[in-house]
């Protein structure tokens, strides 16, 4: 069994060149965001979720982008909403939200 549930990474990448990137389309506010939120559910810690940060995911025409293992669901998002749902339907009720899903 894995240490955790499910262990979730966002894409922070900041590129240098201007390129598009999951950094300058909001990847660490939203990664920041989802473990305040995995905290204040009591979700976070052994057997439960973790958050983290991962550079480049080379998938930045799909970004931003998060990727949820241990299944490998890669997901978008645009704002808060789309983490709440990722939060209350996959993370909570293991259910993959096919409109985020890439």
């Amino acid at each position: 069994m894995s240490y955790y549930k499910y262990h979730v990474f966002f894409c922070t990448n900041q590129r240098e060149d201007g390129a598009k990137c999951c950094g300058a389309s909001g990847g660490q506010a939203m990664r920041d965001y989802a473990k305040k939120q995995i905290k204040a559910l009591g979700m976070n810690g052994e057997g439960q979720c973790r958050i983290n940060s991962a550079g480049c995911m080379d998938r930045c025409s799909e970004g931003p982008v998060l990727v949820v293992y241990p299944e490998g669901t890669w997901y978008t998002y645009v704002d808060q909403q789309d983490i709440d749902d990722i939060i209350e339907h996959h993370l909570q009720g293991g259910q993959v939200v096919e409109r985020l899903k890439i």
